[in-house]
């Protein structure tokens, strides 16, 4: 099971995400439930990375494993907020349909 964990500010905005783990969907390599959680996470990290006002950091370690940080100033937060209701909508649409296979936590982010 792929077991993700997001933690967010109180209003929404993201500020971390960890997904860990395999989903056992398909074999190796052709796994669409472990396929959409890596392209939605990496998608998030490689498009905070480039936005002005936003300091990312993150990696994909080993197979199986995928994260991200994110801070921001006042040019950054928008744009971090409208992507991390993209990616946790994604992220939570694969664990609706895909129960079995993917879990998705939301955690409060505590300064």
């Amino acid at each position: 099971m792929i077991e993700i964990e997001a933690v967010m500010e109180k209003d929404g905005t993201l500020r971390a995400c960890k997904a860990s783990g395999h989903s056992g969907a398909g074999k190796l390599g052709t796994d669409i439930v472990c396929a959409a959680v890596s392209v939605l996470m990496r998608t998030a990290l490689n498009v905070l990375s480039r936005r002005e006002g936003v300091t990312v950091r993150g990696g994909a370690p080993q197979p199986g494993q995928v994260w991200l940080e994110a801070d921001y100033d006042a040019n950054g937060k928008d744009f971090l907020f409208a992507s991390g209701v993209f990616l946790i909508e994604g992220l939570r649409s694969v664990a609706k349909e895909f129960p079995k296979n993917c879990k998705l936590t939301v955690k409060n982010f505590k300064f």
